[in-house]
């Protein structure tokens, strides 16, 4: 979708579209492009509107950059969304893409999940350091959408996923609506988010870096990314680094068992310290036990809850997790209210390292190059048991170390 006018950055970059934009000698248009093709992903339509002769001129038929190009060109505006019930041969499931974004997305992972879940169409969505403003994905535990907020709309406590612009769309979806075919239409307002009732939207997590261009500041820092290395190394395709952190006595004040939202209450520091973890490009996971779960102290959405705290506060202070798992089991009986499905010797309950090692496999970590940080010794015998480097001590013990200083340097 490369027809916008982008009026945030027009200014800056007078006379082309913002998917002609130049970023480290080539337009973001052909960042795309070259990701794509790299994974064998070579029949592209693009889709263009306000000067689009400087899309067309440049990319031909596309030969040159090792793609197939076909374009549709907007005689009007038809939203971000219009231009689809346009378009001839959508008759599978097919990527759409946002023209002024720069990514590096393990498309296989990405089609893999739709596939699984049947989705009609799955959202590429992930954490990012300004939660507070942006539209906020509503999930379950599956990952299927249950609401949408808007930026506008008001909020308390949620958990900080965004929409990144990248979404796997089956035809079966478009087949929804009709009588579309030539208007404007909102992608997200008027398509996705009131299919959310049907329950076939889906979120499709990842850490991989997707960043809008649409503002000269943007711009800027995307370019030193793309100079620096730093776009290419967070795709799955490629190994990962992680900071697994421990929740209680770790990122929040230990408290005994939390039961509550209100029984959260970040360390002095903490979000301060796990932006730093996120400048360093390393993954933040937290693996938290939680055996209050097993003990019938609180229900899993409560869990839910108290994380969408623990989420938005860290948020507010520019920082994020790109992943968290918890163990809801605890092996000791005889506690009122507890669930006896839960009481069970796990492999996922610290000391044991289940949680890392499932989230190795998730994210393709590298977990000699990781680190485990927590404040007792079941967090560094977990660490220790998955392969990983070890520091006891709160999150922001570890920032202010002198090993957080060799992180950017290894």
């Amino acid at each position: 979708m490369a027809g916008g006018k982008g009026t945030r950055i027009a200014l800056a970059a007078p006379g082309i579209p913002k998917p002609m934009i130049s970023l480290c000698g080539k337009p973001i248009l052909e960042h795309q492009i070259g990701c794509l093709a790299a994974q064998g992903l070579r029949d592209v339509t693009i889709v263009t509107g306000h000067l689009g002769s400087a899309i067309t001129n440049y990319f031909g038929d596309g030969s040159r950059f090792g793609v197939r190009i076909s374009y549709f060109q907007e005689t009007a505006p038809l939203g971000t969304g219009g231009a689809l019930f346009c378009l001839d041969g959508l008759g599978g499931d097919f990527l759409l893409i946002n023209g002024d974004i720069i990514f590096d997305v393990d498309f296989e992972r990405l089609i893999a999940f739709h596939r699984q879940k049947n989705a009609l169409a799955s959202l590429v969505s992930h954490p990012n350091n300004h939660p507070y403003d942006s539209g906020l994905l509503l999930v379950d535990r599956e990952n299927r959408l249950t609401g949408w907020l808007t930026r506008e709309e008001p909020r308390l406590y949620n958990h900080n996923l965004v929409n990144a612009g990248i979404h796997v769309i089956s035809a079966g979806f478009l087949a929804q609506f009709s009588g579309f075919r030539g208007c404007k239409v909102d992608l997200d307002r008027e398509l996705l988010k009131p299919s959310i009732p049907g329950g076939r939207i889906f979120a499709y997590k990842t850490p991989e870096y997707i960043k809008d261009v649409g503002t000269p500041e943007r711009c800027r820092e995307t370019g030193e990314d793309i100079r620096a290395g730093r776009v290419a190394a967070r795709s799955l395709r490629r190994k990962q680094r992680a900071v697994f952190l421990d929740r209680d006595g770790t990122i929040n004040q230990a408290a005994g068992f939390i039961s509550l939202p209100e029984d959260l209450v970040l360390l002095d520091g903490a979000g301060e310290a796990l932006r730093r973890i996120n400048d360093e490009g390393y993954l933040a996971v937290v693996v938290t036990n939680q055996a209050v779960i097993a003990r019938g102290e609180c229900s899993p959405e409560m869990l839910d809850r108290i994380h969408q705290k623990m989420e938005t506060e860290l948020g507010r202070a520019g920082a994020f997790i790109d992943a968290l798992y918890y163990c809801p089991h605890h092996p000791h009986k005889g506690f009122p209210g507890e669930v006896p499905s839960l009481k069970i010797d796990c492999q996922c309950r610290k000391p044991k390292p289940g949680m890392l090692l499932a989230a190795a496999g998730d994210y393709n970590i590298d977990l000699a190059a990781s680190w485990m940080v927590g404040d007792d010794d079941r967090d560094m015998e977990a660490g220790r048991a998955a392969g990983c480097r070890t520091f006891r001590g709160t999150v922001v013990d570890f920032a202010a170390s002198r090993l957080m200083k060799s992180l950017s340097s290894t």
